[in-house]
């Protein structure tokens, strides 16, 4: 069994900044990809970083690149998304994912993804 657990959402004026965490735990736990999408209201859930933990390679959607940086650190099993310059169109409810190395070929998919966070809500303000 694997747990995420997402954490750093809130109310953010546009313009401003937030950091999310997703820390990762389980006794079986080895993934090697670990990402994060959102959901909007009303859209479909979409893509937004991905990151390699052994190698810290990344991958990041054109929507969101040069404003959200995706890191982690390795030693707590856990996952950063900073979020710079935020927008209107970023609010949703970010959901922090985790798969194996061998899907990283599909990072920006969902199916790339064996689990999966409960979510956490950012909403920004114009």
């Amino acid at each position: 069994q694997v747990q995420l657990v997402e954490s750093g959402g809130g109310l953010v004026q546009a313009g401003g900044s937030l950091r999310l965490s997703c820390t990762a735990s389980g006794r079986t736990f080895s993934p090697d990809v670990m990402g994060w999408f959102r959901r909007a209201p009303g859209k479909e859930r979409e893509f937004v970083a991905a990151i390699v933990l052994s190698t810290g390679s990344t991958k990041n959607a054109d929507s969101v690149k040069g404003r959200f940086t995706i890191s982690r650190d390795t030693a707590k099993n856990t996952v950063y998304l900073q979020m710079n310059s935020l927008k209107p169109e970023d609010a949703a409810v970010y959901y922090c994912a985790a798969g194996p190395g061998h899907k990283w070929y599909k990072a920006t998919m969902e199916s790339g993804y064996d689990y999966w966070g409960q979510g956490t809500q950012v909403t920004v303000s114009s």
